[in-house]
């Protein structure tokens, strides 16, 4: 009678031959498993950095109310921007008193990766009050700042201190936006060196005034939240008297139209 061949299967080594590994290959294990997570977080805090989101550190008064000194702002980097919106922007040219100077290598670090908020003074934040291609002006009759012939209503925003708000300008300007530029002012225009102070500025090789205004490509983002300290937590939106502005009819003209305006800030 015919028996079946046995097939011989090759089970590896039996368990008592497995020699367990020593404290130090563990430890080292350990090590290493750690050094993979850390790094994976770091490079995951990099890139919502660098294509997500940015803390940024408030360093000034030139927005309160809205933003307090020491607040801790988070920008979006994606969606753009419009007109209300409050962004983070580089200094487009001489905007800033002082040369940024950064002393702690530790923390620059820190904030580059995005666990601290980025405090460099070499970025500004304001409120975008023109698009490209906005008129935008302001005269003592009108008593407000108007943009493509629409009245600004900004008592939700601008600072007031006692009861009393600050005025929106009191140095008349009228101007039409250059395209790929904004015009932005803060919101406590008393204490803010804006776009306001700029616009007698002539620089080597610009247009007259074009100082005034911030290149597009140098925006950041827009501010989309207060996220420290606990007490400011907050939401940004767009102010509501802004949905009443109409866009431009014209295009945007390649270098700005300064119609008028006078040396000074307020």
């Amino acid at each position: 009678m015919d028996t079946e061949e046995e097939t011989t299967v090759d089970e590896g080594p039996r368990r008592a031959d497995v020699q367990p590994k020593s404290f130090g290959r563990r430890v080292l294990g350990w090590l290493a498993e750690g050094a993979i997570i850390v790094i994976g977080a770091l490079i995951i805090s990099t890139l919502l950095r660098t294509f997500v989101a940015q803390m940024f550190l408030i360093p000034s008064e030139s927005m309160e109310n809205t933003l307090q000194v020491n607040d801790r702002v988070l920008v979006a980097k994606f969606g753009g921007f419009q007109r209300g919106d409050v962004v983070v922007f580089e200094d487009p040219g001489n905007w800033l008193a002082t040369p940024p100077v950064s002393d702690n290598p530790v923390r620059t670090g820190l904030e580059f990766i995005g666990v601290l908020p980025n405090s460099a003074t070499e970025h500004l934040i304001k409120r975008v009050v023109g698009m490209p291609g906005d008129h935008v002006k302001f005269s003592e009759e009108d008593s407000h700042i108007m943009v493509n012939d629409v009245a600004l209503d900004e008592s939700a925003y601008l600072f007031s201190e006692g009861g009393i708000q600050v005025a929106p300008a009191t140095v008349p300007f009228e101007i039409v936006v250059p395209e790929g530029h904004i015009f932005v002012l803060g919101d406590h225009r008393n204490a803010s060196a804006d776009s306001r102070c700029r616009l007698t500025n002539t620089g080597a090789g610009q247009p007259p005034g074009m100082a005034a205004f911030v290149p597009e490509d140098k925006v950041v983002g827009a501010a989309v939240a207060i996220v420290s300290p606990f007490d400011r937590i907050s939401t940004f939106k767009v102010p509501d008297t802004y949905s009443t502005v109409a866009d431009p009819e014209l295009p945007a003209p390649a270098e700005p139209e300064i119609i008028e305006a006078s040396p000074g800030c307020q």
